[in-house]
């Protein structure tokens, strides 16, 4: 992979954002926190409030610089610039990172979390710190979980209610080979393509489908060039919170106390403001775009038609951590 942005490039970008009038004194710490989402969005929004508490309870020695909407590339290059150092913070999602760390991918598989309470537990318990602890290797400290809700599908074609649907769909996916997988396995022709290429994508027909949140669809508009949408609850989208580990490292340990709160609030926001949306969501774009919800039945000829997605990806990210992941959500093996 290449960075599309040259180092001078990057660094004349984090150093306008670095500029603040109001700025009385030079941190003693500065950190550039990197994301391809818009502020609007709930995890643009708790970046925001990271940022906040961060300098506030630092006391002023540690300055966060946010850089949303992919201003510096999208979640592969905010990635290669955060193991670089050229990026400090980011949230790019656990499928994506899989092309850097193949067992991050295991959260993605399809259909393995079946509700909320199911991903807390998993995720934010010892299982998602063994995840997490995969990134040690890769010049990424691996800090929480932040997510936008469960993935859905929407597309122009026709609603999708049974594994047969998926047939001949061109599926915006994102950049990570579990995702493709799982479509080219339903029967789906998958397209990698950037987060911000898709509504362009979507209104000029190089797709006709894609995946994402409620908070992501809606935020990014996507149900204006979209006709059906299907609340499939098929993967949870998790964002892995990571910093690269030099930057972390450089941090005395009651500032790492501070950015570790900091951390975990900015969690819990990024939760708490997608459920909230996700009651509002559905109101506000029900007379634009068709929407049906799986049966259980549905659900259980989805789960079945994905196993050989589980069965495929086992090698990868180990049978041992799949295991644990199965134990965790209960799934028997």
């Amino acid at each position: 992979m290449k960075l599309t942005l040259t180092k001078a490039t990057l660094s004349a970008a984090i150093a306008v954002a670095s500029l603040s009038a109001a700025q009385l004194h030079a941190a003693d710490y500065t950190f550039s926190f990197a994301h391809v989402l818009i502020e609007e969005t709930p995890n643009g929004q708790a970046a925001l409030r990271f940022k906040e508490e961060v300098e506030e309870k630092s006391d002023g020695r540690i300055e966060i610089n946010v850089l949303p909407a992919a201003q510096v590339g999208g979640d592969v290059e905010i990635i290669e610039q955060i193991q670089m150092g050229l990026v400090d913070i980011g949230i790019p999602p656990t499928a994506t990172l899989g092309n850097f760390e193949p067992r991050m991918q295991i959260l993605d598989l399809p259909f393995l979390i079946a509700d909320y309470d199911t991903m807390v537990e998993t995720l934010d318990g010892e299982v998602g710190r063994e995840i997490l602890d995969t990134l040690n290797g890769h010049n990424m400290y691996g800090v929480n979980f932040w997510g936008a809700g469960f993935r859905h599908i929407t597309n122009n074609d026709r609603p999708i209610e049974n594994p047969e649907d998926m047939e001949s769909i061109r599926m915006r996916t994102m950049q990570a080979p579990i995702i493709i997988s799982t479509y080219e396995n339903l029967g789906a022709n998958a397209t990698a393509m950037a987060f911000t290429e898709v509504y362009n994508g979507l209104q000029q027909g190089v797709v006709s489908g894609q995946e994402n949140p409620l908070a992501n669809i809606y935020t990014m508009r996507f149900h204006e060039v979209q006709d059906y949408l299907s609340l499939t609850n098929h993967a949870y989208h998790a964002y892995a919170a990571v910093i690269n580990q030099d930057s972390w490292d450089s941090l005395p340990e009651d500032l790492q106390a501070v950015m570790l709160e900091a951390f975990d609030n900015g969690r819990d926001t990024s939760r708490a403001l997608t459920l909230q949306d996700e009651e509002t969501i559905m109101e506000e774009i029900k007379d634009e775009i068709a929407i049906n919800e799986l049966t259980p039945e549905q659900r259980n000829a989805f789960i079945e038609a994905s196993m050989p997605v589980h069965e495929e990806y086992e090698e990868i990210v180990t049978t041992e951590l799949l295991h644990k992941v199965y134990d965790a959500v209960g799934i028997e093996y």
